[in-house]
């Protein structure tokens, strides 16, 4: 987006080369095209101002130029001023001497179209001033037939020229462009002195018919634009309407989630979309109204920044807590395998790392939520060395099964041998001893994991194996008894 404002700003320095008075539906169209470029920004844009100066440059030159034409049409006025009392006091003198008059009046014809144009105000009252001394001149002087025939002639071709050219324009399709040429027509007309009286009505009516076709062109044209840019003015007015809509939950204060923020950004654009395709409003409403619709815009994309802004510290500070938890559990681990290794780990040991392992899991659930980008591996790491833990402890609870059943065949054993009473009830006891230690033991695993839920499994079939060995002493004592 940036390189096409440079380039809109680049050619808008170029316009400042040319005309400017000839170039300002191009500076309007640079214009329209930059701002929409630029109606998301929220914050100050360096190239906006650049853009404001060189169009601050374009209007004071146009103004320099506007100045200068305006002085030169008010010495064009000046002099047309001068040749029209000059005209006056020809055609309004004596018949005597009009043939030495003659070439002046041509010589005055001549400078009265050298000299430009003249302020607006006053075209029309010395062009008809100028008509009027010219006809009233060559009626006055009534100079030989065939000089006053051969001026007529002349300037009956061009004036039938005239005529001609603008039944064509009625097959202009751009009638912007032939009013514009139309108005030239008319301006050539006035220059053209007068033609022989018979020929002079339906020679202007046929100039004038081809004209008021042009002119109800022009004006069925012009409201038809003025109807479509009433239409597109409300259809900008409920565009702003659904931009409100979508900014109430803002403007009460009431909260918003990221897939709200979302869904509301996927409607922003395109609402953005619609009003790009939507033409000028009236002139009168034009400025006004886009000023609220970016207003609106401005207000949505101002709110969202700020809450991302929020999200984003949050996430921080919740990556932080969690990245300190995966360190945390990390050295727990690291220590269970020191002294596995050294074959330091006790029952006391085990209970007390279980219960932070079990700490630093309800923590995590709740430490809240992080960047989509950390937050598998974060939970990997920290679930991996969880599983290290319990995958550790399962495996020294296992040694330590294995012992107590060796332990538990070697009694049995002796037992067996001596078949008295007494010995079996000694085996009933360390048996209901054994289950209830299991029993408190497999209440510290309550990690959710797979591995946590194995050794829950395994724990559990021991307890079941006890029990049953407890069944048979017991029917064994019941029998010597």
């Amino acid at each position: 987006m940036a390189s096409t404002r440079e380039a809109l700003i680049e050619e808008l320095k170029a316009l400042l080369e040319q005309d400017v008075m000839a170039v300002k539906d191009q500076v309007e169209a640079i214009k329209s095209q930059f701002y929409s470029a630029n109606e998301e920004a929220a914050e100050p844009d360096p190239l906006e101002e650049e853009f404001k100066a060189v169009l601050a440059q374009y209007k004071a030159k146009r103004a320099e130029v506007a100045a200068e034409v305006a002085k030169v049409q008010q010495t064009n006025l000046l002099r047309k001023q001068a040749l029209l009392d000059e005209m006056k006091t020809m055609a309004e003198g004596e018949t005597d001497g009009v043939m030495a008059n003659l070439q002046r009046m041509r010589e005055l014809q001549a400078e009265w179209k050298a000299i430009g144009e003249v302020p607006a105000p006053h075209v029309q009252e010395i062009r008809k001033a100028y008509q009027r001394y010219q006809e009233q001149f060559y009626d006055l002087v009534k100079i030989n037939i065939e000089l006053r025939d051969l001026d007529f002639k002349k300037n009956l071709e061009m004036k039938t020229l005239l005529c001609e050219a603008a039944e064509r324009l009625q097959n202009n399709e751009n009638i912007v462009e032939a009013s514009r040429a139309l108005q030239q027509l008319h301006d050539e007309w006035a220059e053209i002195g007068p033609v022989a009286r018979e020929l002079r009505e339906d020679l202007w009516n046929r100039f004038k018919e081809a004209s008021t076709i042009i002119n109800k062109k022009h004006q069925a044209y012009f409201d038809e634009l003025h109807a479509k840019e009433q239409e597109n003015l409300a259809a900008k007015r409920e565009l702003i309407e659904q931009l409100k809509a979508i900014n109430v939950p803002l403007v009460n204060g009431e909260p918003m989630n990221a897939k709200q923020w979302e869904e509301a950004t996927e409607k922003i654009r395109e609402i953005q979309n619609a009003w790009r395709k939507i033409g000028f409003a009236p002139k009168k409403f034009n400025q006004a109204i886009y000023d609220e619709y970016r207003a609106e815009c401005n207000r949505f994309f101002h709110t969202k920044t700020e809450y991302f802004r929020d999200i984003r510290d949050t996430f921080a500070t919740n990556l932080k807590h969690k990245r300190s938890l995966v360190e945390q559990v990390g050295k727990i681990v690291e220590g269970v395998k020191a002294k596995v290794e050294n074959n330091e780990v006790t029952r006391e040991y085990w209970d007390e790392a279980t219960k932070q392992i079990q700490a630093l899991q309800a923590e995590w659930k709740t430490a809240g939520i992080v960047a989509r980008k950390y937050s598998d591996e974060l939970w990997k790491q920290f679930s991996d060395s969880c599983d290290k833990f319990f995958d550790a402890k399962r495996e020294a609870v296992k040694g330590e099964r294995l012992k107590a059943k060796g332990e538990r065949m070697e009694r049995a054993a002796r037992a067996a041998a001596s078949q008295g009473a007494e010995g079996l009830r000694r085996m009933r006891d360390r048996l209901q001893q054994e289950i209830k230690t299991a029993e408190n033991n497999i209440l510290f695993f309550t990690a959710k994991s797979k591995t946590a839920n194995k050794l829950v499994e395994s724990m559990q079939k021991k307890i079941d194996e006890l029990k049953k060995q407890l069944d048979d002493i017991q029917e064994k004592i019941n029998a010597e008894d």
